[in-house]
């Protein structure tokens, strides 16, 4: 384990490429029951470059009409998410310090030329929890910064199989995805990358 600053942990290899071949199967069952769809900025409409689903109780969703909030069913089905793998829980708890289990886990798919700008998970009512993120398939460059949008930012490349934590100190730290390297693994079946971001959500 690596700390990158206060309250951000840095885990390489979490996953060996068996575990992380595993993990890919588990997705594609929870998109089975709760296929990725496109979701849309609040009051712009303007489509994120990422496809997303959730698993768990509740799921992170966006929109033009109601924005950025968690509710239990996918908005395009209807249907309540799936329930989050046996091998995320147990990340959770390996990584996580933290007494309750996340109720979501958001699915992002990142195509080659897909980013995501910097921000702040803090649409959860609980942010004693950390927020516990998964890379799997190509690498992608990462940057994160301190709870303030101007403070500092630093880089660093996320491979297949790292795990981020944000926690304590680092659990307000903007942070997004400057850009994919595709060809930089095998594990997916096209180019891209998925990460998974478990999140309690509840105070309680």
């Amino acid at each position: 384990m690596l700390l990158l600053a206060p309250g951000i942990r840095y885990y390489p290899d979490h996953f060996d490429p068996a575990e992380q071949a595993v993990l890919v199967e588990d997705i594609r069952g929870v998109v089975t029951e709760a296929p990725l769809y496109v979701p849309a900025m609040p009051k712009t409409g303007k489509e994120m470059s990422v496809r997303m689903t959730n698993c768990g109780p509740l799921g992170w969703v966006t929109d033009k009409e109601s924005g950025y909030r968690y509710q239990a069913r996918h908005p395009v089905t209807q249907k309540p998410w799936p329930a989050i793998p046996p091998r995320l829980l147990a990340l959770w708890q390996a990584v996580g310090d933290f007494p309750l289990p996340p109720e979501a886990c958001l699915v992002n798919f990142y195509s080659e030329t897909a980013k995501m700008g910097l921000h702040q998970d803090r649409d959860e009512q609980n942010f004693q929890a950390p927020v516990v993120s998964v890379s799997l398939g190509d690498a992608c460059l990462f940057r994160f910064g301190g709870a303030n949008r101007k403070d500092k930012t630093q880089s660093i490349r996320l491979s297949s199989g790292d795990v981020i934590v944000l926690g304590g100190e680092g659990r307000l730290a903007f942070h997004g995805v400057d850009r994919i390297y595709p060809g930089t693994s095998t594990l997916l079946k096209s180019p891209g990358r998925i990460n998974l971001t478990l999140r309690r959500v509840t105070a309680s």
